[in-house]
């Protein structure tokens, strides 16, 4: 029965083998009969451009072409000399032929997967070869592949600590820093508490995993393993006890997370607005102006001179202040209005440890207090060019990855020196537009432009 078996493994593997070598020959030669006539039609192409006002040599070209490349290059030659249009067709029609190039590499990879299935075939039937040998001279040890898969668990359990602790010792220490704001610190004594309890668990299910096979592994010198199938405590242990430790750890993370959302309305209104804009791929900053309110934003307003849709006839919009960057001053809270032009972008500052999505349609508010500027941090890092960086961290398009913008925390001097540096939104350009729309407000116009 197995020599029938084994009979029909290798006549299907033989046909396998021999369809992929009929396949991948015609399409090497098809691709290297496409490639020469590709090569003479271009040089008739070129020949037939420089001479195109003697007949005598676009007939000379045309023969040749004929004569060397079939009908089908004499057809593409005659064609582009007739017309660019007709050129331009037969070069969108080739565009939509299937490469040979994909065929070949197809029945490469066919053929690279069947020959590995063979060589595993084969080293299978050398082992079964060896232990029946073995067993023939008497020398066969049933117990020894028990031994062998028990230690290598043993030293892949060795292999797993050392990583583990590779891990936190390199790793750990070169991803983490102290959080830059005062609410991080909350975060981070959460994330603390949380990885420990989970290296624990890790440690421990990995070496009573991995460690069990050895010591309980079968052997001829003792008896058979204990079957215990039944045990009420020990299953409500393993219950309970992952369900109090989760619990204990949702709660830990809802509070936290409500103590810095949970702000108070006078802190909010005394804090320091900034609005932020996400789109695809770009944030967009607003402060606002002398009067500190933001005007109001319509997305029907939306042109290419006024991308924020900013309501002008809101006049609380026309002081609006458009940053650069996001500056803030440490020490001071400073709350922030996020928002979406188009798709779910998240407003994310790792070293802040501020993360809350950007929503189409709706507003999400972040308020958080900075507690070290950009050039103490530069210090401690020992990188002058170290920034801290507001990202996106939902996909959300091809430009994902430079979605991005620098944060620079300076002191409240600084931060208002920036700020009387930075340009209106009302521009000069659609305070015309808005002018000519109008007139009525033109007076108070001007002197908006003055502050």
């Amino acid at each position: 029965m197995k020599f029938k078996i084994n009979n029909r493994f290798r006549t299907v593997l033989g046909c396998l083998l021999a369809v992929g070598l009929f396949f991948s020959t015609p399409s090497l030669a098809f691709q290297q009969d496409s490639l020469a006539q590709e090569t003479q039609v271009s040089t008739a192409t070129d020949t037939v451009g420089e001479g195109a006002a003697s007949p005598a040599a676009t007939e000379e070209v045309a023969d040749t072409v004929s004569a060397a490349g079939g009908e089908a290059a004499a057809a593409t030659t005659t064609s582009t000399t007739a017309s660019s249009s007709s050129s331009s067709a037969s070069a969108a029609d080739e565009g939509t032929q299937i490469d040979p190039q994909v065929y070949k590499n197809m029945t490469y990879y066919i053929l690279l997967f069947l020959i590995i299935c063979t060589v595993v075939a084969i080293v299978g039937k050398v082992l079964s070869i060896y232990e029946l040998t073995r067993k023939m001279n008497g020398k066969y040890n049933p117990f020894a592949n028990n031994t062998l898969q028990s230690v290598l668990f043993l030293v892949f359990l060795v292999g797993f600590f050392a990583m583990l602790y590779y891990g936190y010792a390199v790793w750990g220490s070169w991803a983490w820093r102290d959080a830059a704001t005062e609410h991080g610190k909350d975060i981070d004594t959460m994330f603390i508490v949380t990885t420990v309890i989970i290296t624990i668990v890790l440690v421990v299910i990995h070496l009573l995993l991995l460690s069990f096979p050895y010591i309980y592994r079968m052997r001829s010198s003792e008896s058979r393993a204990y079957y215990y199938p039944h045990n009420d405590t020990i299953e409500k242990i393993w219950t309970i006890v992952p369900a109090v430790v989760l619990t204990v750890l949702v709660l830990f993370g809802f509070f936290t997370w409500r103590s810095i959302t949970n702000v108070p309305e006078e802190l909010q209104k005394s804090a320091i607005q900034i609005e932020v804009l996400g789109e695809q791929f770009q944030w967009q900053v607003r402060y606002p102006g002398n009067d500190g309110e933001f005007g109001k934003r319509n997305y029907k307003l939306t042109t290419p001179m006024n991308s924020y849709g900013i309501d002008f006839a809101d006049k609380r919009a026309w002081d609006d202040i458009q940053g650069s960057d996001i500056v803030i001053p440490v020490n001071k809270s400073v709350r922030f209005h996020i928002i979406s032009k188009d798709i779910i972008h998240s407003f994310y500052i790792p070293d802040f440890r501020v993360q809350i999505n950007a929503v189409p349609g709706m507003t999400n508010y972040f308020q958080f207090t900075p507690t070290i500027t950009t050039e103490e941090m530069r210090e401690k890092m020992n990188d002058p060019k170290y920034h801290f960086v507001m990202l996106c961290n939902k996909i959300c398009g091809s430009g994902h990855y430079n979605m991005q913008k620098n944060v620079v925390v300076v002191t409240e001097e600084e931060y208002k020196e920036w700020l009387s540096t930075q340009g209106k939104y009302f521009t000069e350009d659609l305070q015309k537009e808005f002018a000519s729309a109008s007139s009525d407000d033109a007076k108070e116009l001007a002197t908006a432009s003055l502050n």
